[in-house]
């Protein structure tokens, strides 16, 4: 029994090792993907999402909901944000994030909505670079020309926070050579 646990254990190391090293050699990462991709799911993430996938009545999350529905959070509290891209002096851009009645909180990622608190989504040329949760971001590997870097701020479900009914967004445009 003991040596036979013991093969067990072995083999299941080399074994989530070798899949490991082959998902690597394929450029597979752990990083999830963007719901905003029109490519993802293979082409097919507009065609899921009308099947349902946002509506909890169809046998969804909800996610994808949250994600489209904007919450108004209009009053003299609402966030007020504004960005600056600089040039690193290595390479690539460093962006700062300003806010105001804002606090960033990666803790509250994915839980509910408190007032005044969550994160921020990176744009390039409309395309999500990622979540922020700080004031800093270095952003690398930007394509030729003229770009546009689109920051919003977004409630701790991820619903994109708006004042006025406008999105509270703040966007720059840099040169790249």
């Amino acid at each position: 029994m003991d040596r036979s646990l013991g093969l067990f254990a072995i083999g299941l190391i080399f074994g989530c090792g070798i899949g490991i090293l082959v998902a690597a050699s394929n450029g597979l990462t752990l990083d999830g993907h963007d719901h905003d991709d029109p490519t993802a799911h293979g082409g097919m993430a507009k065609d899921h999402a009308d099947m349902g996938d946002g509506d909890v009545a169809h046998g969804g999350t909800g996610h994808e909901m949250m994600h489209d529905t904007p919450l108004d959070v209009t009053g003299v509290d609402a966030p007020v944000l504004s960005i600056a891209l600089t040039p690193d002096p290595l390479a690539g851009h460093n962006l700062h994030v300003m806010t105001k009645n804002f606090t960033f909180a990666p803790k509250s990622a994915s839980l509910a909505h408190a007032s005044g608190e969550g994160h921020a989504h990176v744009y390039a040329n409309g395309v999500k670079l990622g979540r922020l949760y700080g004031a800093w971001m270095h952003i690398d590997g930007l394509p030729k020309g003229e770009v546009t870097i689109d920051v919003t701020l977004n409630s701790n479900d991820h619903r994109p926070l708006a004042a006025n009914g406008q999105p509270i967004k703040a966007s720059t445009k840099v040169s790249v050579e």
